[in-house]
């Protein structure tokens, strides 16, 4: 007597076809779903980088133009010179933190497809009992 899953693809080859075909489509939507989540990762990241850097040459011009400054009340160019690489710092903070922050996403990655192919294990052994 032959398994009933030979007998089924033996008798009806498309339901095979159809089936390996749903699961292509699967594994392609769970790799753009991946995909996507570390292209926005990366991003973030670099253009964390780079603000950093502004930051960062921005802090030593400031640096060096209040060193040289003639004698001015320091009230009135201290802000801007704090202010001007602060803002860059401040988005390179924030892009970081979004960068290394989890995504929104609270299944891990490939789950739909690790859960069809538990129900497809499932349903092969019910077949065979």
């Amino acid at each position: 007597m032959l398994h009933p899953l030979f007998h089924l693809i033996a008798t009806q080859p498309q339901l095979l076809g159809d089936h390996a075909q749903a699961y292509g489509e699967l594994i392609g939507t769970e790799l753009a779903t991946q995909a996507a989540a570390l292209k926005r990762r990366t991003l973030l990241g670099a253009l964390a980088l780079c603000l950093l850097g502004v930051a960062t040459v921005l802090a030593g011009v400031a640096l060096m133009l209040w060193v040289t400054l003639v004698p001015a009340p320091p009230q009135t160019t201290l802000w801007v010179l704090a202010l001007v690489p602060g803002i860059p710092a401040l988005l390179a903070l924030v892009c970081g933190l979004l960068a290394r922050a989890p995504s929104n996403a609270t299944d891990p990655a490939f789950a739909e497809l690790r859960r069809q192919v538990q129900a497809d294990m499932a349903l092969l052994r019910g077949l065979g009992a």
